[in-house]
């Protein structure tokens, strides 16, 4: 019997100041499987700290704003894999 690869939990410690109370998310579905995003509004403020830590360079707050924003992205993609992995077992089950 198969062990299942078990992957640890991602700990968001905070959330960005910046990130809005409402429609910081999107869901899309990708072949019938809904898939996480950050909203474009959210997506647009990750790449003006992008481009200003590449020109200018960032506050302290900033750099911590774009950290947060970046726990905020593993813990997404880390609910994308595991919905999408769960969705395949269950299918591979049924075959």
């Amino acid at each position: 019997m198969m062990t299942p690869n078990i992957h640890p939990i991602p700990r968001l410690h905070s959330l960005p100041a910046t990130l809005p109370l409402e429609g910081a998310v999107r869901i899309e579905l990708e072949e019938g499987i809904p898939v996480f995003r950050a909203s474009s509004p959210v997506q647009e403020r990750i790449e003006t700290l992008l481009g200003k830590r590449r020109t200018l360079g960032l506050s302290a707050e900033e750099e911590q704003e774009l950290e947060r924003y970046e726990e905020m992205d593993d813990y997404l993609s880390f609910l994308n894999r595991l919905v999408r992995n769960l969705l395949q077992a269950e299918t591979q089950k049924n075959l």
